[in-house]
Formats: C-alpha cells, structure tokens, sequence
C-alpha cells in the first residue's frame, strides 16, 4: 500500500510552495516511519489522512464539521479495515454525507494542518491525502456531520472554506472563487 502512495505522491505536481512544502513532509514521514504512519496514534510528528474532494459538475461537496464547528471537505483518519487512502477517503463520505457510487478522479491534493491537544491527544499533524471523486445525488448528513450540501466555487468565502479548502475546490472545479 505505502509504494503505491509514495510513487503517487511523487508523480504529484504542487500547485504552489504551501502545497509543495507539505508533499515533501508527507514523504519524509512516511519514508521514515512507514506503516505507523497510518496509525491514528502516530503523533511525532502526526498520521496519515485521507479526504474527498467531490464534485457533482456544479459545486463541491461540504459538511460541517460538528467539533470543529467549520466548513470542510469530508475526511478522516485511515481505519484498520481500509485498503488504501483512497477507500478511506471514499468511505468518509460515504459515513459523513450518506453519498454513494463515487467515480475516483485520482489524486487532487495533499495538505499538512496542525491539530490541536484534545481528547488525550497531544498537538500532531495530519498529513492529509486528497482525492477527487465526482458523485450524483443530494448529501444528508451522517456521522459527526451536523450538515451536508454541494456548494458553488463562489460560496466557499461566504461559508469560510479556509485556503486549503478552497485550494483543492479551486482545482478540482477551475476557475477562481468571486
């Protein structure tokens, strides 16, 4: 499983320094820790992620995130049972937004983003790995999700998508948010 990431995340263009900066982090990590990097109890430097940027050919696909309170691209830590980061990514939008039958349009994106201390757990990174998928069909919320829905490109300030998000909904949709 980590070989075939490691050639994806090479083969991966950045779109700029952030993005560039954080694929050469998440390479190091897993080149230096290798399978622990999945774990979600890998915290020096932090674990592996996984999350889906969807598009139903007019919009993106957001939740709200209920702990923290903001606009996301649904996602989350890799389980056991995943095959790769891939079928995490797909499985947390199938448990976030009840979305199913997601066509996989590659690799998208890769973010690192500080996760603060809380519930016994120290600061850590996630390392996050970004998936484009397109779905059809209207998003209910599940799983620590207190909302679901397909936004334009344009809504996304409006909503306070931060700058990764609207990063990966920028490549995935084109154009620019207004």
């Amino acid at each position: 499983m980590l070989t075939d990431l490691v050639a994806l995340l090479e083969a991966h263009v950045p779109v700029d320094e952030k993005e560039a900066a954080d694929l050469a982090s998440i390479l190091r990590v897993v080149e230096r820790d290798g399978p622990a990097s999945m774990s979600r109890h890998h915290f020096t430097p932090g674990h592996l992620t996984a999350s889906a940027f969807v598009t139903n050919g007019e919009g993106v696909l957001l939740i709200h995130h209920d702990r923290l309170g903001r606009w996301l691209q649904p996602g989350g830590h890799v389980e056991p049972d995943d095959g790769d980061l891939r079928a995490a990514a797909i499985r947390e939008v199938e448990e976030e937004t009840t979305l199913r039958d997601l066509e996989s349009l590659g690799l998208l994106d890769v973010d690192v983003h500080e996760i603060p201390a809380a519930r016994g757990e120290p600061t850590h990174l996630h390392l996050d790995v970004r998936w484009a998928f397109r779905a059809s069909g209207e998003p209910a919320p599940g799983d620590g999700v207190s909302a679901a829905r397909w936004a334009r490109l344009e809504e996304l300030p409006l909503l306070g998508a931060d700058r990764s998000v609207l990063r990966g909904a920028v490549k995935l949709l084109g154009g620019a948010p207004s």
